[in-house]
């Protein structure tokens, strides 16, 4: 897969004002209010902003949380997390590491076998079905 330009420029004229503050200005999209929520369907969810392969729909799961919710990243590198103690609270953001846009967040409260909730905003995310040969 090609990677998109992910440059400031590309990234305005490409997403939508939601997309762009959510994934270049560290941003979070309201709960229940993301396209993947309740999204079922079987696939890759891949980064807005550079393609990246970010996490499969086998790995997801309803956490009740109001976000898209996965226990694995697709694979270890493709997502990067750092500590984020933004807005008085101390957090461990994900972002892709292929392109840092901000994914979300990750938590230890998740089911096992990680243990993990990788708390993604859908803004942050497009989708590609298994039958488009992913």
């Amino acid at each position: 897969m090609s990677k998109r330009d992910s440059s400031p420029q590309a990234l305005r004229q490409r997403l939508t004002e939601e997309q762009y503050r959510v994934t270049q200005e560290q941003g979070t999209e309201p709960a229940f209010s993301g396209a993947y929520n309740a999204h079922k369907g079987d696939g890759i969810y891949l980064c807005i902003c550079c393609g990246t392969e970010l996490f499969r729909s086998q790995e997801k799961f309803d956490s009740g949380s109001g976000w898209p919710s996965f226990w694995l990243p697709a694979a270890g590198d493709r997502v990067n997390v750092r500590r984020d103690t933004s807005h008085g609270m101390v957090r461990e953001e994900v972002t892709c590491a292929a392109c840092d846009a901000h994914l979300g967040h990750v938590f230890p409260d998740g089911p096992e076998p990680s243990g993990l909730r990788y708390c993604i905003n859908s803004a942050s995310l497009d989708f590609s079905d298994e039958s488009d040969g992913q």
